[in-house]
């Protein structure tokens, strides 16, 4: 939080200065500004869900790494993953990518994780699961949507499923693929989350499923993140003073 409002604060502070002295002339140009810091703002997004739900793989092929290369994310059968930790997006320079703990275990119990994880520092989340979407999952939606921001649902390991279902007689991998996303999505609805988006992916194929599809909404809605995580730290700065 703190380097975002150090970053932009000098927009706001002078733009408040310019409309106290009626200067609409100099409010504009702040304005000009404020419209060419968004570009600059960092943005944390975090990926998160239960333990063994392949978060930290995901978060690798999001960073187009794999699990064995240096820098990568901690993988494994077992949990590994035991506080946040950030990696730089190298096609995004301004995003971090934020590896969070698996909710749903002993080390992290549902009704402590969001405060030891500091769930509200980030600006917006991926909500990761490798079968249905859980309770856990559908708590940390709600919060989200409680805090006002973005999230998506990746529902991983899907060649698993491909391969489970291709044994079938008459297997159709679009049908499957379909009747798995409508389930996920009414499945979302029904616990009061309207409009879900959902991706299904595999983390060991990128090319197949909908992992291009979520890299394309992610480059398209950046700015839209950017615009409000701006906007936020701009409310922020008039009401406190704290800029």
């Amino acid at each position: 939080l703190n380097s975002n409002i150090d970053e932009v604060s000098a927009v706001p502070r002078e733009l408040e200065e310019a409309l106290k002295n009626n200067s609409l002339t100099t409010a504009a140009g702040k304005i000009q500004d404020y419209l060419k810091e968004i570009n600059n703002v960092e943005l944390n997004i975090a990926v998160t869900g239960e333990s063994g739900s392949g978060k930290s793989t995901f978060v690798n092929a999001f960073r187009g790494m794999k699990n064995n290369e240096e820098g990568a994310a901690l993988t494994g059968v077992v949990e590994t993953t035991m506080e946040a930790k950030a990696y730089p997006h190298p096609k995004y320079p301004h995003l971090k990518v934020w590896d969070l703990p698996g909710i749903g275990t002993a080390n992290f119990k549902p009704e402590e994780y969001l405060q030891k994880v500091e769930f509200d520092r980030f600006d917006f989340f991926i909500i990761v699961s490798s079968e249905r979407f859980r309770a856990n999952d559908i708590t940390l939606a709600k919060e989200i949507q409680k805090m006002k921001k973005k999230f998506y649902f990746v529902r991983s390991k899907i060649d698993n499923d491909m391969r489970a279902e291709g044994r079938k007689e008459k297997f159709d991998q679009d049908k499957t693929l379909e009747t798995i996303r409508q389930y996920c999505i009414k499945g979302l609805e029904d616990q009061g989350l309207g409009s879900p988006k959902v991706f299904l992916i595999s983390s060991f194929d990128l090319g197949h499923y909908d992992f291009n599809d979520f890299e394309e909404t992610i480059e398209k809605e950046l700015p839209d993140h950017k615009r409000s995580v701006f906007a936020f730290f701009l409310e922020y700065c008039l009401q406190t003073r704290k800029c």
